[in-house]
């Protein structure tokens, strides 16, 4: 039976900026983007969240809902340094970490033979080691599967955690909310809950050919995972599927003119971000991403493995006349081939953008 330990860092952002600045605690706190260049909250602490504010919000939403609100810039190279203390201390237990963000990663120690090889102890010191070397709380979810400790490092925020021992996994699944199963967002947990569906005990009700039927590919996770069955391994090299660059603009783009006026910018960017990554998988797909003013959004894509501003142009074309309204957001990017059987006959990468 594996033994595996969900690590979340309680408001990571806020938190370091909390311990460097201890006038900062108590607080309502967030940090992210000026409301005047339509910036978004990257994360808040618990005082911000008690009024509402979470992460992703748009910032102006956010001093509507708690006009108090401090608001602070990111500081990524401060964070990053935080990471590595944090990471270190993760790899101190095993080498199976699975990185997630900065401050979040699944590690997998079962056969390890520290604190007696009890999983709940190795996570209860890995927290205090991070509170005591990095100056900030963490919670952990300890279960033997990747989706079910995602779920527990949750249940005791912040500064706690929790433990779903193997005979207890399948009663705590049984009572989740459908939107707690990996890759259930708002629409098919709406979906979910009009069919009658509410918790995964329900889910259960549903044979394998009905929910694949309703739900297609991802039928067959759904009936995995509201089983509390989840056998993806902790993997610490994570494969990139994907590479782009977005930009949301201080004033919408106006007409499709605008758009193609800026995609040209965005190809630039994206040229010159693609050779920092120094990939060498092949691509598969290029994909255009458009959120409108009225914040509804859209993707269009198509197979192609040397994708140019002429790709990029006939996509964004596509996807701005669903709606033919101002943009707010424009980007783009590609996916890499997951195997090699997915672009029969590719070769090395290489990426022709027209001047």
């Amino acid at each position: 039976m594996r033994k595996i330990i969900h690590c979340d860092c309680d408001c990571f952002y806020a938190s370091v900026e909390m311990r460097d600045d201890p006038s900062l605690r108590g607080r309502p706190l967030a940090v992210g983007g000026r409301p005047e260049t339509r910036g978004v909250i990257a994360t808040c602490n618990y005082e911000a969240r008690a009024f509402g504010v979470r992460s992703a919000m748009p910032t102006a939403r956010a001093l509507q809902l708690c006009p108090q609100l401090l608001l602070l810039p990111p500081d990524f190279e401060r964070y990053r340094v935080a990471s590595r203390q944090i990471l270190a201390i993760y790899r101190d237990y095993t080498a199976l970490v699975e990185p997630l963000s900065l401050d979040e990663a699944y590690l997998d120690v079962s056969g390890v033979d520290r604190c007696k090889g009890s999983a709940t102890l190795m996570a209860d010191e890995i927290r205090a080691r991070i509170r005591a070397e990095v100056g900030i709380t963490a919670s952990a979810g300890i279960a033997p599967s990747k989706f079910v400790a995602k779920v527990a490092s949750d249940w005791n925020k912040p500064d706690g955690q929790f433990v779903v021992r193997p005979d207890e996994v399948d009663a705590f699944v049984a009572a989740l909310p459908v939107k707690k199963i990996f890759g259930v967002g708002k629409v098919t947990a709406a979906r979910l809950q009009r069919l009658g569906v509410q918790t995964c005990g329900d889910l259960r009700a549903w044979s394998l050919a009905e929910l694949a039927q309703a739900f297609g590919s991802f039928g067959a996770s759904l009936y995995r995972l509201c089983r509390g069955i989840d056998e993806r391994p902790v993997c610490p090299d994570r494969i990139r599927k994907s590479l782009s660059i977005e930009t949301t603009y201080v004033t919408d783009l106006p007409d499709l003119a605008a758009c193609r006026a800026e995609l040209r910018v965005l190809i630039e960017a994206f040229r010159e971000r693609f050779g920092r990554a120094r990939e060498t998988r092949p691509v598969h797909k290029a994909v255009v991403k458009i959120r409108f003013s009225d914040f509804t959004r859209t993707t269009a894509e198509c197979v192609c493995e040397a994708p140019d501003e002429q790709v990029w142009l006939a996509l964004l074309d596509e996807a701005h006349a669903r709606k033919s309204r101002p943009v707010r957001l424009l980007g783009i990017g590609v996916r890499f081939a997951e195997d090699e059987g997915a672009v029969a006959g590719a070769g090395q990468i290489s990426l022709d953008f027209a001047d």
